[in-house]
């Protein structure tokens, strides 16, 4: 697809300089954009790769005479036109509207209109796919599952039984949808019970085995949702596993039996939440975040890498750290931690001190 410098510009809701009518078809970094591509040149120092004669993308307060260009556009929000540029120019997968021949449907499920199915697919009883739906090969989608208008779902997903899928929802390859939660409970007490109850004291040590909790539940899935590579998402035991609309997750993230994630969430890569915690609304959670069970994060909360949270979050806070605490305390802690050091050593000479004064005749 080629469209101008102006077109772009327009689509972009942004400034236009130079030869507006140059016709491009894809994007490009500052030092490797050649013909037909625009260069993503956002601050000055990435700038100084591009090639005299090039277009490019630059930050408002950019002179692009100071670049040798033929053409630019201005940014005000630089990451925001750049999630623009790149949408314009994906195609997505190649993926032909219709059924492929290899493909198993079962005959009381529903195709909607414009859907394309590609080969290997095996699509359960009742299953009903939304309009313009995009499902690509060796996936599966089992009995009595929604998935929604618009909906993206790549190669090798698995979606069990009886999952509800909103509109314009990306699944990216291998994830799974729906599988049993991991629930399981001991004929008496657990050891894991006893130490909770006793505050980590072992009472008697004896041989226990485990029962599961099978999942009644359900996955609910709301509608602008990116779920993505090999991500795992647990049904619920009697009531629905919930991601809110707009959340996206990222690749090899764990969701438990009975969550329930908030709207516009961001849940980056290898988090785990455990089973029947409460997310809110617009939560970050940066990557190897671990989230202990039964639990509620409140609202816009934010959590640093590889935090670990183990009780209640109030809505707004900022925690890092493992345990997390919010990021004031956590950096005096961590200041603590690395005077500890000299701290050791001015106690020693303090302790040789007074010795040597108690032992002096």
């Amino acid at each position: 697809m080629q469209v101008t410098i102006q077109d772009l510009a327009n689509a972009l809701n942004a400034r236009a300089w130079g030869d507006v009518s140059m016709q491009i078809d894809g994007a490009a970094e500052p030092g490797q954009a050649g013909p037909g591509q625009i260069a993503l040149a956002m601050s000055p120092k990435y700038a100084e790769a591009l090639k005299p004669g090039a277009c490019a993308i630059l930050a408002e307060g950019m002179d692009p005479k100071d670049y040798g260009l033929s053409a630019a556009i201005f940014a005000p929000r630089p990451r925001l036109v750049m999630a623009a540029l790149t949408r314009s120019f994906d195609a997505g997968p190649d993926i032909a509207e219709g059924i492929h021949p290899s493909a198993v449907i079962d005959p009381s499920a529903e195709i909607g209109d414009g859907a394309a199915i590609a080969p290997f697919v095996q699509i359960g009883a009742g299953v009903r796919i939304g309009a313009r739906a995009r499902i690509a090969s060796h996936v599966s989608i089992a009995s009595g599952t929604v998935i929604g208008d618009d909906a993206l779902i790549l190669n090798g997903v698995r979606v069990l039984h009886r999952v509800r899928i909103g509109d314009r929802v990306v699944i990216q390859p291998g994830a799974i949808i729906g599988s049993d939660g991991f629930s399981f409970v001991t004929p008496e007490e657990s050891g894991v019970e006893e130490i909770r109850r006793t505050l980590g004291k072992r009472e008697t040590i004896r041989r226990q085995s485990w029962e599961r909790i099978h999942s009644l539940g359900m996955v609910e899935i709301g509608d602008n949702v990116e779920i993505g590579a090999n991500a795992t998402i647990d049904r619920g035991t009697i009531r629905a596993t919930r991601i809110g609309s707009g959340t996206k997750l990222d690749n090899l993230v764990h969701i438990g039996h009975n969550v329930v994630v908030g709207d516009d969430c961001l849940i980056c890569g290898q988090v785990g939440i455990a089973g029947s915690s409460v997310i809110g609304d617009r939560v970050v959670l940066a990557g190897q975040c671990g989230v202990s069970d039964n639990i509620t994060i409140g609202d816009d909360v934010i959590a640093g890498g590889a935090a670990k949270i183990f009780s209640r979050v109030a809505a707004g806070k900022v925690v890092l750290g493992n345990p997390a605490v919010d990021m004031p305390t956590r950096m005096e802690m961590d200041r603590a931690t690395r005077r500890l050091p000299r701290l050791a050593a001015t106690v020693a000479k303090l302790q040789k001190a007074v010795t040597e004064f108690v032992e002096k005749p």
